[in-house]
């Protein structure tokens, strides 16, 4: 009887747990990161931007929140781009993006290797980018480009892709209030303006959208409202 009772106890010990934590509701951030194009201009260039972020937490792990982003977009090179181009776009856009930790979804401890993975994320969103070309070279006239000069701005939809890792920093109540954020962010553009060059009727075109990097780092702040989360994690 008592190696049935040590057994059943082991077993019990062994399996995943259920416990409840508190976690506030809204979450305040800001960073910096560099730019990477990746349009029809053949040198990806890099450019400095900074960003802030206003997010709702449905979970620790669950969130959808807005983006702002303002900086600069570079690329090419009126030496050695072979229709001389090269351009600095000053961007603005902003983004609603929805994210997903992996800590939705394993049970984890609070000492290994699982906590420390629990903040890695994945997430997507829609937004709109302004273009305001700060610099532009359009003097070679065999570019086959359109472009229209004195109109240097324009606006486009995007479509981001995040990957990512939070690092959680409790306060004095235990709390996970504050956040160290490590992102990488890859956006698709629905239109020509980013470079300020339009490719869309040359013969033989690859058809490739434009496309910039976000490569960040920032913090986060959580307040707010607290909320309930039940959670699994394991004892050993």
């Amino acid at each position: 009887m008592k190696r049935i009772l040590i057994s059943t106890i082991l077993f019990a010990l062994s399996l995943p747990s259920f416990g409840q934590s508190n976690f506030y509701k809204l979450s305040i951030g800001a960073g910096a990161g560099v730019t990477q194009s990746f349009t029809d201009v053949r040198k990806h260039d890099f450019g400095l931007a900074g960003y802030g972020t206003l997010d709702y937490l449905f979970t620790p792990y669950i969130s959808l929140g807005l983006e702002f982003q303002k900086g600069e977009i570079n690329g090419g090179n009126v030496h050695t781009d072979p229709y001389n181009r090269q351009f600095i776009n000053s961007y603005q856009a902003i983004s609603v993006n929805g994210k997903i930790s992996l800590g939705q979804f394993i049970d984890f401890n609070y000492t290994g290797i699982s906590s420390r993975l629990k903040g890695l994320y994945l997430g997507s969103g829609v937004g709109v980018v302004q273009n305001k070309m700060k610099g532009i070279v359009r003097n070679n006239p065999n570019d086959p480009s359109i472009y229209y000069p004195g109109q240097n701005a324009s606006k486009d939809i995007y479509f981001p892709v995040n990957l990512g890792i939070n690092f959680f920093f409790p306060d004095r109540d235990g709390f996970y209030r504050y956040v160290l954020n490590i992102n990488y962010q890859g956006n698709v553009t629905l239109g020509e303006g980013l470079d300020g060059y339009d490719d869309s009727s040359v013969r033989h075109k690859s058809g490739n959208p434009d496309i910039y990097a976000f490569y960040s780092i920032g913090v986060k702040y959580n307040f707010g409202k607290i909320g309930l989360y039940k959670k699994r994690f394991k004892p050993f």
